[in-house]
């Protein structure tokens, strides 16, 4: 019989540990989100995971962050290949000080769904990196979420926000919502007349918010920008540059929060125009 339940309310650790005193041969199914994973164990001893592009340890502690989702425990069902030997009490010790440890880098970063975007006052900041700092800084594009820049470094999300967390700190490095949200497939029918007013609104609404700020020509000048991007064939991504540079700008004179409104309003435009 399978055995399921939320991990809001039993952490995978403990879910594990029930099972593997009883000395089980099966699969856990786990589901957060889009995002899924697998750890199989063979007699109750962990001996492979499988969580995105990680495989073996890495995405036993990657699952082990894992704060919401559903689990289900499949008995009987064997592991085609083993990547895993380490005893399940270290694997388990350090899957808990990871969990202690995501507790302070989620202060800053929520969400591994987040992307990161460099700031303007880190842009006039003098800083000094380490080597995967700088590995990392040249990885981010202000397109790609965190998840997706740990893939690109063949890492996993959980380290790439130990070396993001310092960026963030110090200020080299905001970040903000997945702008992919935008780009639905009722977007993309979209005609061009109809993507020249998305155009206008999101103008229209960035000069509102920057009225009277000295940057108010740096969206227009964006927007100049995004029509010309649309007349050469690429109008969704021109649109989201246009949504980036007035998030970035109303952000830098007004605030996350109100850069946050902005977005809202966008969404709402795209909604319903």
């Amino acid at each position: 019989m399978a055995f399921q339940g939320s991990l809001k309310e039993l952490p995978l650790p403990d879910i594990i540990q029930l099972v593997a005193v009883g000395g089980k041969t099966g699969v856990f199914q786990l589901r957060n989100g889009p995002d899924t994973g697998q750890i199989f164990l063979r007699k109750g001893q962990i001996v492979h995971a499988i969580a995105g592009p990680l495989t073996g340890e890495e995405a036993i502690y990657e699952l082990a962050i894992w704060r919401q989702g559903e689990f289900v425990f499949t008995p009987g069902q064997e592991a085609e290949t083993v990547s895993i030997e380490r005893s399940n009490t270290n694997l388990l010790m350090e899957a808990a000080r990871r969990i202690d440890e995501w507790q302070v880098l989620s202060k800053k970063i929520p969400s591994t769904r987040l992307v990161p975007v460099f700031t303007v006052e880190g842009a006039r900041t003098s800083v000094s990196l380490t080597p995967q700092e700088w590995s990392l800084i040249c990885r981010i594009d202000e397109r790609r979420s965190i998840d997706e820049i740990a893939i690109g470094l063949g890492s996993s999300a959980f380290d790439v926000c130990k070396v993001l967390y310092g960026l963030v700190t110090s200020g080299l490095v905001t970040l903000r919502e997945d702008l992919h949200r935008f780009q639905s497939d009722a977007l993309q029918r979209r005609s061009g007349e109809d993507l020249g007013r998305l155009v206008d609104g999101i103008l229209h609404r960035a000069q509102e918010m920057l009225a009277g700020s000295e940057r108010q020509g740096e969206i227009e000048a964006a927007a100049r920008q995004a029509r010309v991007g649309m007349a050469s064939g690429r109008p969704v991504d021109a649109l989201l540059d246009l949504v980036r540079a007035g998030e970035k700008l109303i952000s830098a004179v007004l605030g996350p929060n109100q850069a946050r409104s902005f977005l809202d309003h966008v969404d709402r435009l795209v909604d319903g125009s």
